[in-house]
């Protein structure tokens, strides 16, 4: 290759590279970076929580996602612990956001279009307590929201069953281990086979009429 053409390549690559960090704010946006008085939380079970990290991470406003255990009475669970004893918690996450972007009613309605929210044994392929869905509020403008939004679905005559999705108050939320974050980026293969024999999409596009939620 030319000198010429090399440092022409040179050019067209770090033009392309501005133009994506440009293109790409939520990159940078973190806890750090967003003032405090606007970074509020929220945490929803629904299931898998591999899944329910992967449709929240890519809501406009959401600063952060993560999975973890919640609900119970064992202290700092392991997943073994949460998937095989009676710890009483949940898989969950928890979201920080920005209010100025994002509202809580929102986020509560990405979660009803991600889960099944008349199953009361657990969430798609997932059976058992730790895969019960559930809104957990921090405060009573959360539980007010959180009430108003299930009765909005009730409502609409969407679900021949019943909704039996909770409404509880949080508890203390402990992180899922390491290799559970951002599951579905780390191993993309995996989580699309795992997602797939699910049902979870074939479910919610038949509800919601919609595609990919992954």
């Amino acid at each position: 290759m030319s000198s010429k053409k090399m440092v022409a390549l040179i050019a067209i690559l770090l033009v392309t590279a501005g133009y994506a960090i440009s293109r790409s704010p939520e990159q940078a946006t973190t806890r750090a970076t967003v003032p405090q008085e606007y970074v509020h939380t929220a945490i929803f079970a629904g299931g898998c929580f591999w899944c329910m990290e992967s449709a929240f991470e890519k809501v406009p406003g959401v600063i952060e996602v993560k999975s973890g255990y919640t609900g119970g009475s064992t202290e700092n669970p392991t997943y073994e612990e949460v998937s095989h004893t009676r710890t009483g918690h949940v898989e969950a996450v928890r979201i920080w956001y920005d209010s100025r972007r994002l509202t809580y009613s929102h986020l509560l309605q990405v979660f009803w279009r991600n889960i099944d929210p008349t199953d009361n044994g657990g969430q798609f392929a997932d059976r058992g307590d730790s895969y019960l869905a559930a809104i957990f509020v921090g405060d009573e403008e959360q539980r007010l929201a959180a009430e108003s939004s299930k009765q909005l679905l009730v409502n609409s005559n969407r679900f021949d069953k019943p909704i039996v999705t909770p409404i509880r108050k949080a508890a203390p939320f402990y992180l899922a281990e390491e290799y559970h974050q951002n599951y579905y980026k780390k191993h993309p293969l995996q989580y699309r086979l795992y997602r797939y024999s699910s049902g979870r999409d074939r479910f919610i596009e038949s509800v919601w009429g919609e595609g990919r939620h992954d």
